[in-house]
C-alpha cells in the first residue's frame, strides 16, 4: 500500500524564490530591522529558539506568492538552519508557525502597509503588526510607531510610545541614537522596566570605558605607590633594604 504525504509534494525552500525581487526604495528599510536582530542576537545570545528576518520571502501556501515584509520575528524554531541559513521562510518547513512579529519600514512610495498588508498579515495570523514612519513628512496624519495586536481577527492599535509585548517578553519603541555612525531615531528593544536593550556598538563602547578606568585606576594605585615609597624615602626608610 503506497502512503501519501502531501507535504512531500510541497516545494522547498530551495525551490522557491527567496523575496519578490522588489528592491527597498530606502536603505532604512535594511538598516533598522538589521539593528533590531543586532540587539536580539546580543540580548538572546544564550537562546536558540528565535530567527529575525530581513526582506525575506514568507511562504505560506504553495504556488502563492510570498509576503515580504521589511523585518519579522518568529519564536519557537531553529535560529540556525545549516551553515548557508534560510533561503526563504516556508512555514510547512517551520513547523507551520507563524511569525509573532512583522514590521514595515514605510516610506515616500506609498506600498499598501496600511491596508493591504495589514489585511494579509491578519489572514496569516501575525499577533503584532508593526509600522514605522521614519520619516514624519511622508505620513504627517500617521503615528510614527504603530504596534496593532491581532486580536479575532481584526488588528487593534495599541497606545503609547512604547509597547509592551508580553508573548515576546519585550517592548518596543523609538529613540534617537547612533547606527553605524548614523545619529537619527531608531527603533529599540526594551525591558519589562522600561531599559533600552544595548546595541553592539554600545556594548563595545561601554567595555572600552570599563577598560580605560581600569588603566586610571591602576595608574593611579602605581602613583600612590610611588609616592608613599618617596615619603619613606625621605624618612630614611628603605623599602628595597
Amino acid at each position: 500500500m503506497l502512503h501519501y504525504d502531501p507535504r512531500h509534494c510541497l516545494p522547498s525552500a530551495a525551490e522557491l524564490p527567496d523575496s519578490d525581487d522588489t528592491p527597498v526604495d530606502n536603505e532604512l528599510q535594511n538598516l533598522i530591522p538589521n539593528l533590531l536582530e543586532a540587539i536580539l542576537a546580543i540580548a538572546w545570545a544564550d537562546r536558540q529558539d528565535w530567527f529575525m528576518g530581513i526582506d525575506m520571502g514568507i511562504y505560506y501556501a504553495p504556488e502563492v506568492p510570498p509576503l515580504v515584509p521589511d523585518g519579522f520575528l518568529s519564536l519557537g524554531v531553529e535560529r540556525f538552519v545549516g551553515e548557508e541559513g534560510r533561503l526563504s521562510y516556508v512555514l510547512w518547513e517551520e513547523d507551520n508557525i507563524v511569525p509573532i512579529l512583522t514590521l514595515e519600514v514605510a516610506s515616500k512610495t506609498y506600498g499598501g502597509e496600511y491596508e493591504r498588508k495589514k489585511k494579509d498579515y491578519a489572514e496569516l495570523g501575525v499577533l503584532y503588526y508593526v509600522i514605522y514612519v521614519p520619516d514624519r513628512r511622508h505620513r504627517c496624519r500617521r503615528q510614527l510607531l504603530e504596534v496593532h495586536r491581532l486580536v479575532d481577527g481584526e488588528y487593534v492599535l495599541q497606545k503609547g510610545d512604547r509597547i509592551w509585548m508580553p508573548e515576546i517578553g519585550l517592548a518596543l519603541g523609538r529613540e534617537r541614537g547612533t547606527y553605524l555612525g548614523r545619529t537619527r531615531e531608531w527603533l529599540y528593544w526594551y525591558d519589562q522596566q522600561g531599559n533600552r536593550l544595548l546595541t553592539p556598538e554600545e556594548l563595545v563602547e561601554q567595555e572600552r570605558q570599563r577598560a580605560e578606568q581600569e588603566r586610571q585606576r591602576a595608574e593611579q594605585a602605581e602613583q600612590t605607590l610611588r609616592e608613599l615609597r618617596a615619603q619613606l624615602q625621605r624618612k630614611g626608610i628603605d623599602l628595597e633594604a
